[in-house]
């Protein structure tokens, strides 16, 4: 059965009983998660978090933006940022190279698009630059998302991407690359089968789209 959701839906923060029933999933799962009040909580436990001299790759997101994180993440010494290094190679003759450091980093930082109840996870990409290290490439995946991204089923998830997402993510994408975005690629996932490889960071703000 269809349920139409207003944009309103799209952004309004989940409800207790909803946060509590998709963590609980989540962790039957095996995805780790933790719950914050405030972005700021959520940008101290994140930090804390990534192992000292850790090769971190934070994909492109509007959340980490928003928490100062991908900020800090290139200005920090503390760990090696994937990005620093993608930003000395040229992308004509070191594409092979660009493209191994992102396949494969210790950490992987970003967001997610939707959280169903059941626990499924879902990213949709143009590139698909990110699915990789999220799927498998990764030995660790950190995402920090907003309550406002948690649904009820894989439906609405789909609606939020195609409906939400897609005409921010496009507006972005058209004002920084002069290209506009599209769903050329969606990974879903129903689960993880190493404990500990996926910290999920539910943070009880909009953060993000």
């Amino acid at each position: 059965m269809t349920t139409n959701l207003s944009p309103f839906e799209f952004t309004q923060l989940a409800s207790e009983q909803q946060i509590e029933k998709t963590v609980q999933a989540l962790q039957a799962h095996g995805i780790q998660t933790v719950v914050f009040e405030t972005g700021e909580e959520a940008q101290k436990y994140v930090l804390d978090l990534i192992p000292k001299g850790a090769a971190v790759y934070n994909g492109p997101s509007r959340t980490l933006e928003v928490l100062g994180l991908s900020e800090q993440f290139g200005h920090t010494h503390r760990f090696q940022s994937v990005r620093a290094q993608l930003a000395t190679l040229d992308h004509t003759t070191q594409r092979n190279e660009k493209r191994k450091l992102v396949a494969a980093p210790d950490v992987l930082v970003g967001s997610v698009h939707a959280i169903t109840e059941q626990g499924e996870i879902m990213i949709a990409s143009g590139t698909g630059s990110q699915l990789g290290p999220a799927a498998s490439g990764a030995g660790m995946v950190i995402w920090v998302v907003g309550t406002h991204k948690l649904v009820r089923t894989l439906e609405e998830g789909l609606r939020r991407i195609r409906e939400h997402c897609l005409p921010l993510e496009s507006e972005r994408s058209q004002q920084v690359y002069g290209v506009p975005s599209a769903i050329n690629k969606l990974l879903i996932i129903n689960a993880e089968h190493m404990l500990g490889r996926i910290t999920m960071v539910l943070v009880k703000q909009q953060l993000g789209f």
